[in-house]
């Protein structure tokens, strides 16, 4: 199946990925990689209406103890 229309949206760090989440609301989905949500969105499981892929912020890159 392909998935259903969605809007994409690439944010360049953690404040602008947040703001982008509050202004799409509960329709908006965080993308980051290694995680099923593409397949589930081809089976239309899963039916975002944005897409906010964080995968590329620096300051989301690590993890600190």
């Amino acid at each position: 199946m392909i998935p259903a229309p969605f809007a994409y949206q690439r944010a360049g760090s953690a404040d602008e990925a947040l703001s982008l989440a509050a202004e799409a609301g509960e329709d908006a989905k965080f993308l980051a990689g290694g995680h099923s949500l593409l397949p589930l969105m081809k089976l239309r499981f899963a039916v975002p209406e944005v897409l906010i892929d964080i995968g590329r912020i620096r300051d989301l890159s690590y993890i600190r103890d």
